[in-house]
Formats: structure tokens, C-alpha cells, sequence
């Protein structure tokens, strides 16, 4: 198995690198048209990955994962180590893999951290996506604690989504992908194609949109989407925004509210020619914030920039690109419309995470397939 590289960034005067730790620069050359007044430096965190999918913290500690199956700790100032823990086999077809991360908003106090996953049979064969809890004993161990949602659909690896966040101290949203199954999206008896919720200890909040409907349905906060991999929470509201992927045209950036229809429908069969947002069959349904147009850009992960070290950034909501080959920047009114203000972060192929650490820093993940690794930026 490799063992990642790490090369520590030169973050002078911030607290989240040992003292004394001798910086290792990597900046990267800057975009040829960055947003106006948006002068930023990266330096390479972690090396050596493959497909490193989803970020997260323990206090100062971050908690990583490798698409393949692997997970790691990293302490500041450290190397990172492997965490052994009894994963179940999983499915690395397609899109497949280990996939959404998220730590437990009191995981300083009880370790508790959570992960979405691409399962296999004993054969091999693709099982379902599964949703489980964990506890980290220490930097190098964690023990099971429950399997919280299984039955998200696998198809064969394709559209697996899926991203996990925390809105508030209990409820857990997970953010799933439609399984490639044109009838999935739609059906509310089928998890694909959804942002589903949870409490953090498996049980369904009976506010849930569908809970009278019983199954499935209970878990169901939001449908009609295709393959949802960003998963945000805008900072000082209650608001989730998610990005999503669309087939040759018009990946998506939406606001999620309960109980709403997105209007991903490509049947019959699985007729990717259907709009993303298809408001002739689903008149209601909820329009795009913000919609790439032909062609796509793969959008990945969200998140909000939040805190007085962004200046006039604080509280833009930047989006990774896949196909694109960077991150999407975009200023949020009040009202929530979107203005696209620039790219960044053009120089490193692929990627599919962006995250903001516990100093304030905005952190990103490649998604190349090999010598990927984990990145921070902040302004210069």
C-alpha cells in the first residue's frame, strides 16, 4: 500500500502548523483571470494519493479518505497515518468507491465521524451505497458504531454521489446520486436521486417531508436530482445548497428546500437529452441557481468562504470542477442569486473536494487518478 507524501505549506503565523516546522513551498502560478482583487497563494498539504475524496476535522486533526478504500489522520505538523478500521468491501467500479466524509459537530468530545461508501457483495458484485458511523479510538484506530441508511442505489457505479453534511448539531444530510436509473430521481421509494435526512443516530425525523408515506419516502428531504456531489451549509442561515451533475449540458448549482422536486425525470429508459430541470413534465419544479450551459464543467464539492480573512470574498460559495479543472467562484446576494465571479485554482487538473479547515484556510482535493493530493489556499 503507499504511504502519502506530505509536504507541510510555509504557513507563517498561523496556528495550525507546528512551530518551528521547516515550510516546503509549492505556490502555484496564478490563473490568468482570477476574480477581481483575488490574490491567493496554495501550497501542497498531502501527496502521493489516489482520489482523495472527502475532507473533514477532529479539532486541528484532519481526517481524509482515498476512493479506493484507505483513511488517514493528519496531525498539524505531522505525517499522516493510516486509520485501521473493518470497512466492508467495497465496490470500486466507475464512479464507485469510498466517498463522503463528514465529522460529528461534537467529534472533540466523542470521536464520532461518518462515511458514505460504495458497497460490495461477498462476490464482488456492487451491493447498495451505505451511510455508517464511526468512532476514532486514535489517530490510528476506529471502531464501528452502527450502519445509520443502506439501500442507496448502486446500479453499476455510476452516479453514486454522495456527500455528507451536518445543517445542525443532530441532522445529518446525505446527498446521493440516481444510480444511472431513469425512474430513481422521481421515485420516493427509491433513495438515488436525493438529498435525504437524518439525525445522527440513524432515527428519521418525523418532520421529514414524506414520513407519513412510510419506507423509503421517510428519509426524503429533496428529489429529482441527478448525481449530487456538493453538499453546503451557507454560514449565518439555515440555507443548504448543493451542486449537481448534468449530463452533456447544464450542471447545476440549486438551493434545496423540503420537500421540493429538482426535476431530474430521463425516462423512459435513461434519456440523458432530458433537461436537467424539466418544468414541461414538473411544472413546480425548483429552478437552478446557477446552470453551466453547454458544455459541462463536472461541478464536485461546495462550500461557503466564511470569516474576515476572505475580505471582500466572505461568504462567496466556491464550487470544484472536474471537467473544468478548477474552482467556480461566485458571489451570493441576500436573496441567494449567483454571480459568477471568476475561476481559481486552474493549474492542478481535476478536482473534486473544496473544504474550509479550522484556520480559515480553504483546502482542495485532485482527482487525477494517480500522485493526487490535498492543497491549501489562502490570499496573498
Amino acid at each position: 500500500m503507499r504511504t502519502p507524501r506530505i509536504m507541510l505549506a510555509a504557513l507563517i503565523g498561523l496556528a495550525l502548523l507546528a512551530p518551528g516546522t521547516a515550510p516546503v513551498s509549492t505556490a502555484a502560478p496564478m490563473p490568468a483571470a482570477p476574480p477581481s482583487g483575488f490574490s491567493y497563494s496554495v501550497n501542497q498539504v498531502a501527496a502521493g494519493l489516489q482520489i482523495p475524496w472527502a475532507v473533514t476535522w477532529i479539532g486541528s486533526m484532519m481526517l481524509f479518505d482515498e476512493r479506493p478504500g484507505r483513511l488517514w489522520t493528519l496531525r498539524p505538523g505531522g505525517s499522516p497515518v493510516r486509520v485501521s478500521l473493518p470497512l466492508p468491501k467495497i465496490f470500486k467500479g466507475s464512479e464507485a468507491g469510498l466517498l463522503g466524509l463528514v465529522a460529528d459537530p461534537q467529534a472533540t468530545s466523542n470521536g464520532f465521524f461518518y462515511t458514505c461508501m460504495s458497497v460490495a457483495k461477498a462476490s464482488g458484485a456492487a451491493s447498495d451505497v451505505q451511510v455508517w458511523k464511526w468512532r476514532l479510538v486514535d489517530d490510528a484506530n476506529a471502531v464501528k458504531v452502527a450502519t445509520l441508511v443502506k439501500g442507496i442505489p448502486i446500479g453499476y457505479g455510476r452516479h453514486n454521489g454522495c456527500r455528507l453534511l451536518f445543517r445542525s448539531a443532530q441532522m445529518l444530510y446525505i446527498a446521493t446520486g440516481d444510480a444511472a436509473k431513469g425512474t430513481n430521481p422521481q421515485n420516493l421509494k427509491s433513495l438515488g436521486g436525493k438529498v435525504l435526512r437524518i439525525r445522527s443516530d440513524g432515527s428519521i425525523p418525523k418532520t421529514n417531508p414524506f414520513y407519513k408515506k412510510g419506507g423509503n419516502a421517510r428519509l426524503v428531504w429533496s428529489y429529482g436530482h441527478r448525481n449530487l456531489q456538493g453538499l453546503a451549509k451557507r454560514p449565518g442561515t439555515t440555507e443548504l445548497w448543493t451542486a449537481e451533475h448534468g449530463p452533456s449540458r447544464d450542471d447545476e448549482v440549486n438551493r434545496i428546500f423540503k420537500g421540493r422536486n429538482y426535476g431530474w425525470s430521463p425516462t423512459p429508459s435513461y434519456n440523458e437529452k432530458r433537461s436537467m430541470t424539466d418544468l414541461k413534465r414538473f411544472p413546480r419544479a425548483v429552478k437552478a441557481r446557477w446552470r453551466s450551459g453547454s458544455p459541462t464543467v463536472a461541478t464536485s464539492g461546495a462550500t461557503f468562504l466564511n470569516g474576515a480573512q476572505w475580505g471582500r470574498w466572505n461568504g462567496s460559495l466556491v464550487v470544484a470542477e472536474l471537467k473544468g479543472q478548477g474552482i467556480l467562484v461566485f458571489k451570493v446576494s441576500k436573496a441567494g442569486k449567483l454571480t459568477k465571479a471568476g475561476e481559481i485554482a486552474t493549474s492542478y487538473g481535476r478536482l473534486r473536494t473544496v473544504a474550509q479547515g479550522p484556520d480559515g484556510a480553504l483546502y482542495f482535493t485532485t482527482s487525477n487518478g494517480t500522485d493526487d493530493g490535498i492543497y491549501r489556499l489562502v490570499l496573498s
